[in-house]
């Protein structure tokens, strides 16, 4: 579409904005006359409550430095931003100027002046940096990202204190133009992977983008995979040591979840303070989280395929103590832990939902009354009580949520397959996952990395994957990182 251009003509500036914000009654307009005679028309226009009391003060002052200035002085201030107000840019065309108001920042137009002058200002209400309800970690910082992209973006460039930190801006939404940005650091980063990048997150035309969680969909290439193929994060520490490692962070403007790309399965098994402890500590809490993630996935299935069609490999005492715990229940075994399952699921549902303490409340009384009153009234086995109570801990202790929502998602197709065909079906529902991740990509990088082609990368990346080395021993950067900066760790020669 053909932009307009802004003419001298202030009175058909005027009317073009007041056309496009018609019966807007949050836009203001502040008219005035300037220079030395008087004679020169300006006007101003915002969003209500965008503008503070201390950017109508500056803008008092340009005002009154303008009005000493003869009408040719005052065309050349204005076009030569001789105000020394930083990013204070001039806008060429009407669409520009309109966006700009709507971004949150003031524009003024001036008789005389074919454009209009933004001034910046701190735009939106927005919310604070506050500490991170998520991704809870031992040791570390405790900062969350925010609703605004650009206070995002400083919380990044605080820790990573570097030209070669580079900030990609674009709008998406025809309708929101919401501000998107692209943070990744020049030379790390394969340029490859930051163009891929701009081109997926730009391939639609949406009406409008109200969470990074939109564009991730769209820029999804196996859409229909459960599991996520980019690695969302609300912490600014995390999203730095991404970046350190090559990798590419999206901030999308007015939410508070980085997307960093690419990524794979074993990057949603790690913690930020996993690089802040020792590495046998490390290593526990990471081997813990990947048993975690198998129970999560198997366990109630493979209950059912060992009590249902295999109970020969259990022990006498422990078979007799599961059958007299299932005298009187009226339901089969798999009714059973498929109704278990739902219940927990909903509770867990329930309590997201619910305010604050009350969700909390909701979702650990309700567990205990729910099961012991099943069990008091013979609807379930208390092993089944166990079991899937010990698989709701066990997806608690994945440290990404959308990762773990894969594995409870996927829990029930291993449910139905061990309830139909046993163990057989069992280990065709857990080898269909596996292929499944096997073939699944994100950004070109494969999901199973490290576990999957270690020797391209001389088999360092292993070093950071189950287990994790010590720092002095990982020295290279992840596969996905540009080739000729692999080495991030070396010792100061003397």
């Amino acid at each position: 579409m053909e932009k307009t251009k802004i003419t001298i003509d202030i009175e058909k500036s005027e009317k073009a904005i007041r056309k496009a914000f018609s019966t807007c009654d949050d836009l203001k307009f502040r008219q005035m006359d300037i220079g030395r005679e008087r004679k020169v028309r300006g006007f101003l226009c915002y969003i209500e409550v965008n503008v503070g009391n201390e950017m109508l003060n500056v803008l008092g002052r340009m005002i009154a430095f303008l009005e000493s200035l003869s009408a040719e002085e005052i065309e050349q201030t204005v076009k030569g931003n001789t105000f020394a107000l930083s990013d204070a840019e001039p806008y060429e065309y009407m669409e520009d100027a309109i966006k700009g108001v709507l971004i949150g920042d003031a524009v003024l137009f001036v008789d005389g002046f074919a454009g209009a002058l933004k001034i910046p200002d701190k735009g939106y209400p927005k919310m604070g940096v506050s500490e991170s309800d998520e991704e809870k970690v031992v040791r570390g910082s405790s900062e969350s990202f925010t609703d605004s992209e650009k206070a995002n973006t400083a919380l990044i460039r605080r820790r990573i204190r570097n030209t070669g930190l580079k900030v990609k801006e674009f709008q998406v939404g025809v309708r929101s133009f919401t501000n998107v940005a692209i943070v990744y650091m020049e030379g790390l980063a394969d340029t490859k992977l930051v163009e891929e990048t701009h081109r997926r997150l730009t391939e639609y035309d949406i009406d409008g983008v109200m969470d990074s969680g939109v564009l991730e969909q769209l820029a999804e290439e196996a859409w229909y995979s459960p599991f996520p193929q980019f690695h969302s994060t609300r912490r600014p520490d995390r999203a730095a040591i991404a970046i350190l490692q090559g990798k590419v962070v999206v901030l999308v403007d007015n939410s508070p979840v980085a997307l960093m790309l690419p990524a794979d399965a074993n990057s949603f098994l790690k913690t930020s303070d996993d690089y802040y402890n020792r590495f046998y500590m490390a290593s526990f809490a990471r081997l813990l989280r990947y048993a975690a993630a198998f129970f999560a996935l198997t366990l109630p299935g493979l209950y059912l395929a060992v009590t249902n069609f295999h109970t020969q490999i259990l022990p006498t005492p422990l078979l007799l103590s599961f059958w007299q715990a299932r005298i009187g229940v009226p339901f089969p075994a798999a009714l059973e832990v498929l109704l278990m399952e739902l219940s927990f699921e909903l509770l867990r549902e329930a309590g997201v939902r619910l305010p604050g303490t009350l969700g909390n409340t909701i979702g650990i009384v309700g567990g205990l009354i729910i099961g012991q009153a099943a069990v008091d009234a013979n609807l379930v086995s208390p092993i089944v009580v166990i079991v899937v109570a010990f698989t709701a801990l066990c997806s608690f202790a994945i440290p990404n949520e959308e990762f773990a929502f894969s594995f409870r998602i996927l829990k029930f197709l291993l449910i139905f397959l061990s309830a139909w065909l046993g163990f057989f079906g069992f280990l065709i529902g857990l080898f269909g996952v596996l292929v499944h991740m096997a073939g699944l990509k994100s950004f070109d990088t494969p999901y199973l990395t490290p576990y999957v082609g270690p020797q391209l990368n001389g088999y360092q990346d292993e070093k950071d994957a189950l287990v994790r080395f010590p720092l002095r021993m990982i020295w290279k950067r992840p596969i996905y990182a540009n080739m000729n900066e692999r080495t991030k760790l070396k010792k100061k020669e003397k």
